[in-house]
């Protein structure tokens, strides 16, 4: 034990005298990577609540003969500009001046009435009305949607009218009445937007230990001080395990402050205004901070493992590179192809712990059974790592 210890001691110190290096690990993925993901998510959720709420204008050629139309448009927050290219001449003239001023981005959308609108209208006829938009500009793309919504409103009512005029009930033309029946909780449909937190916690657990483990094993053999370590009368389960528990506690600082980084970033999603609740307290932090501690043990055992597999020290950031990725791949597959927890997907480590932060988001009930095969799993993976590593190190390629 006092080995051990002391193979401990001296790791941290020198996995850890490289503090800049160690300050950014620990600050740029766990810190910087939850509050960028929260700053851009909060403003694109501003943006769409704009793009729904705020008023917007347009210009609209022949508005003077949809009077009715163009209150309607209003009421729904689309100011008409009647005015917009009067000086262009007649109506084709503005029609072509509205879709040039749209092709060159001058306009986002605009509206073109008919000239027999009115007399389309009065006969019962479909009144003709273009909506001049350019369908590949995204920034166009909110205000041309709000634009047809409003009008498919207007002429769903004329049409209703239409009916009631003839003695005919307007339900008549819509034999299927689909309702809407939401069974999903604030908590849930917030998930939408969170679902990709446990990808990030998984990963900043990663990139947290990523350093000290190639500074602890291909660091020493180039500085030359791994041949008087396996010199010592220490066994190698201890020597290895003790390079893996430096490792670790350096991976479970990164999971406590991804996972509070977190939990402080998401108060400041505006997501009570789109219906949704956060289930990121206290206790769901702890909750996500004890789910993925296990894949902080596997991964220091991996990155420990990938990296005495390297001659230098910059093999052996390539090598634990490519072993961050591989464990994430799961967590990949999950999000372009949705899963339901099952024991068989608990047998996956980062997938399993991708599932059940996920039923912790959505605050859904935990179940024992699924946390247990996470946890037997991840560790039965990191102890046969650890293995491997013993065996790397009872070799004598090791420092050949």
């Amino acid at each position: 034990m006092n080995g051990f210890l002391v193979v401990l001691q001296k790791e941290l110190l020198e996995g850890t005298r490289e503090w800049r290096a160690l300050a950014t690990t620990l600050l740029v993925a766990p810190l910087v990577g939850p509050f960028l993901f929260v700053g851009i998510t909060a403003f694109t959720m501003h943006q769409a609540i704009d793009d729904v709420a705020a008023a917007i204008e347009i210009p609209a050629v022949g508005a003077e003969r949809a009077p009715n139309l163009v209150a309607h448009l209003r009421q729904s927050l689309i100011d008409v500009d009647a005015e917009a290219f009067a000086d262009q001449g007649d109506q084709t003239a503005r029609h072509e001046a509205l879709r040039e001023a749209v092709r060159s981005g001058e306009v986002e959308v605009g509206i073109v009435v008919a000239e027999d609108f009115a007399e389309a209208l009065a006969a019962g006829q479909a009144a003709r009305v273009w909506v001049v938009a350019d369908s590949s500009s995204n920034r166009a793309r909110p205000e041309t949607n709000r634009v047809r919504t409003a009008l498919g409103a207007w002429s769903a009512t004329v049409g209703g009218i239409r009916l009631q005029l003839r003695g005919i009930h307007p339900t008549v033309g819509a034999p299927l009445a689909v309702l809407r029946d939401d069974v999903s909780t604030p908590s849930r449909r917030a998930y939408l937007l969170l679902g990709i937190v446990g990808y990030f916690v998984l990963f900043a657990v990663l990139i947290g230990g990523s350093q000290i483990a190639v500074d602890i094993t291909a660091g020493e053999r180039e500085r030359g001080s791994l041949e008087p370590l396996l010199a010592m009368p220490i066994r190698r389960e201890t020597l290895v395990l003790a390079k893996v528990l430096a490792t670790l506690v350096v991976m479970t600082a990164s999971l406590a402050i991804t996972v509070i980084s977190f939990a402080v970033a998401v108060q400041f999603l505006p997501l009570g205004e789109l219906g949704m609740t956060a289930n990121f307290g206290v206790v769901e932090a702890a909750q996500m901070f004890l789910l993925v501690f296990p894949f902080a043990a596997l991964a220091a055992a991996l990155m420990v493992a990938a990296a005495s597999l390297t001659r230098s020290f910059r093999e052996a950031q390539t090598y634990t590179s490519i072993a961050m990725i591989a464990p994430t791949l799961p967590v990949v597959f999950a999000a372009l192809r949705p899963m339901q927890d099952s024991v068989p997907l608990m047998l996956v480590p980062a997938l399993s712990q991708h599932l059940l932060l996920s039923d912790v988001l959505r605050a859904e009930a935990l179940d024992p059974l699924h946390i247990v095969t996470s946890v037997a799993s991840t560790a039965a993976v990191a102890a046969m790592l650890v293995w491997l590593t013993v065996r790397r190190f009872r070799s004598e390629k090791l420092i050949l």
